[in-house]
């Protein structure tokens, strides 16, 4: 091997390290909160607390209405927290229905050393205990992008009345394969976040919704998605729609209030 060969080498082993110790920087932007936070909107709620297991806290808000007609799950993107996030529970609450939003673990005030098994684990759990309140049959499961992963988890392992992916990825590899396509990510890359399998064993019908003009995650993965259970699968397109603007657009309001009273 030539000196300039063993250089390069070098520097691709070095920079395959490099992308394996800072991945979880890259994938998760989240704004962390004090213990003390004090949530404030102008829709009744409560604060909601799960102890996972010691040193394992998620933290959620609760939307509630009178006699809701059922109960969204909503699981949100790789940035921020809930105290943002909750801003669009009204696009469900406004239909009469209830909506729990939790953080994952080191977001907002939830507690906990990140990783795919364990975080996956933790929305279970979530789910587990609004069971013990609502009737599963009229639990819907929502996910925005990244957290349409944990959705479709959720959905394949229980039995909700809907599935909602909003913007969702094929699998969060070729996410990855977008941006650096030089590195062999199904060796290096930790939170894998497998939608592509996960929705083959979803029970139930499933809406996906996507922008035509999502240049983060293109609605080609949404398409492919949609392939893998024809029959079980409805793809909303929004055009013009990108990654984060969705909700401003009617055509999106109009076809989550016909899920919702469908």
């Amino acid at each position: 091997m030539n000196e300039t060969l063993l250089y390069i080498v070098i520097g691709y082993i070095a920079v395959i390290v490099l992308g394996y110790l800072v991945q979880e920087k890259l994938i998760f932007k989240p704004e962390k909160l004090s213990q003390d936070f004090e949530y404030k909107y102008d829709a009744p709620f409560e604060e909601l607390f799960f102890d996972v297991e010691p040193g394992v806290r998620i933290n959620g808000l609760h939307f509630y209405c009178k006699e809701p007609q059922g109960l969204i799950l909503y699981f949100h993107g790789n940035s921020r927290s809930i105290k943002g996030w909750a801003k669009y529970a009204r696009d469900f609450f406004r239909y009469q229905y209830d909506v729990v939003l939790v953080d994952y673990r080191g977001f907002g005030k939830s507690t906990g050393k990140r990783n795919e098994k364990d975080m996956l684990k933790d929305m279970q759990f979530v789910y587990e205990r609004l069971k013990e309140k609502y009737d599963e049959h009229h639990i819907l499961v929502y996910g925005r992008s990244m957290g349409s992963g944990f959705a479709a988890k959720i959905a394949a392992d229980n039995r909700p009345r809907y599935l909602i992916l909003d913007s969702p990825y094929y699998s969060f590899i070729q996410v990855a394969k977008r941006f650096t396509p030089f590195l062999p990510h199904r060796l290096t890359l930790r939170f894998k976040l497998r939608t592509d399998q996960w929705i083959r064993k979803v029970n139930c019908h499933t809406y996906i919704l996507h922008g035509t003009k999502d240049w983060l995650i293109p609605i080609k993965q949404s398409e492919k998605l949609q392939k893998l259970s024809p029959n079980k699968i409805t793809l909303i397109r929004i055009h013009g729609g990108g990654h984060n603007n969705l909700p401003s657009f009617h055509e999106y309001h109009n076809f989550i209030r016909d899920i919702l009273k469908t």
